[in-house]
């Protein structure tokens, strides 16, 4: 029996089943469009606590540089302090919003997936499986963290980048090429952290494991199918990058018209195509995730042999003798071999 390449099993599902798709768009587009109002909502009332006297009010109808800056350090004098308590209530606030809508989600998403790809006969057996979704909350949990480690990384790039140059001795060249350095060193290992982490999902849904056990389960996977990852990978990382260089030139259409078309028939050209810009990436994001589920739940030899039947071990009997394997050849039967040889 052939193997199915599990690259080509998350392209069919993600053309001839768009729910998959649709349903990831749903849960991380209605979190990120909270997310946006809730930071709005959220400038607007600090904006509301800043004091604003008549001075203030006077310097800036006067529409010189200078005086507006003046009266710009002087309403935000002081509001330092409500700026730290905000972005970090906003921090917990959406943090634990992500891990809990994340975890819901890519539980949905998964379990769904696995009906899929699991054959009718075990899905008696399998579907019915327990699993944890604190595992997920854990898992979702670390990932949060390292994004967060990623950020703090790019602002000590920044900050060693500055220590590099003095103002008696200045060297730009060496303050971007550390900066860059550091950031890609950072994001490579974000990137593959998080990488780990989403995998591991998989088997947190798909065979009940818990946090740790999923991880591992993860390593195990990359040590024994590296090839079908890196295939999946490949692919749906090609298929990306042509949509994203797709994207970008098609932003340049509604631009090229600026000078003639109004601001806002050219403004939302750029946000409808930007939309649908990330919309084709989640779309391929569940492609490359159905892709791992099948790298998990489909067979990994592609070609299954027939082979002799297996023989009891040594010193024992079958019980049954109807459990005793026949033999490829019957002994009783001629074969050339036997035949005598006619003058």
């Amino acid at each position: 029996m052939k193997s199915r390449s599990p690259t080509l099993e998350g392209f069919k599902l993600v053309f001839r089943r768009p729910s998959f798709g649709l349903a990831e768009i749903a849960w991380r587009w209605s979190f990120g469009t909270a997310a946006i109002l809730l930071l709005l909502f959220s400038f607007f009332e600090y904006l509301d606590t800043l004091p604003v006297a008549k001075g203030d009010l006077l310097l800036l109808r006067t529409g010189q540089p200078v005086l507006i800056s003046r009266a710009v350090l002087h309403i935000f004098r002081g509001s330092a302090f409500r700026v730290v308590e905000t972005a970090v209530v906003l921090a917990l606030t959406l943090g634990v919003a992500w891990i809990v809508i994340a975890s819901l989600g890519r539980a949905a998403t998964l379990k769904a997936m696995l009906i899929h790809f699991r054959q009718s006969e075990l899905l008696d057996q399998k579907e019915n499986q327990p699993w944890r979704l604190r595992s997920l909350f854990a898992l979702n949990f670390f990932r949060l963290g390292t994004a967060l480690a990623a950020m703090v990384g790019c602002v000590a790039a920044v900050l060693l980048g500055g220590a590099a140059s003095r103002p008696a001795d200045p060297a730009p060249g060496s303050v971007l090429l550390i900066i860059l350095t550091v950031t890609l060193l950072v994001w490579l290992a974000w990137s593959t952290l998080n990488w780990f982490l989403s995998l591991a999902a998989i088997f947190v849904v798909a065979n009940g494991q818990d946090t740790f056990n999923a991880i591992a389960a993860a390593v195990d996977l990359c040590q024994t199918r590296p090839g079908s990852l890196l295939a999946a990978g490949a692919w749906f990382g090609l298929a990306h990058l042509t949509a994203f260089v797709v994207a970008t030139s098609l932003v340049g259409f509604p631009l090229g018209f600026a000078a003639i078309l109004p601001l806002g028939v050219v403004l939302g050209g750029v946000l409808l195509v930007t939309l649908l810009y990330f919309a084709i990436a989640d779309f391929l994001y569940t492609g490359r995730l159905a892709a791992y589920v099948a790298i998990v739940e489909l067979p990994g030899s592609p070609v299954r042999a027939e082979s002799a039947p297996p023989q009891p071990p040594h010193g024992r009997t079958y019980p049954d003798p109807q459990l005793q394997p026949r033999a490829a050849v019957d002994a009783s039967e001629l074969i050339l071999s036997d035949v005598p040889a006619s003058s």
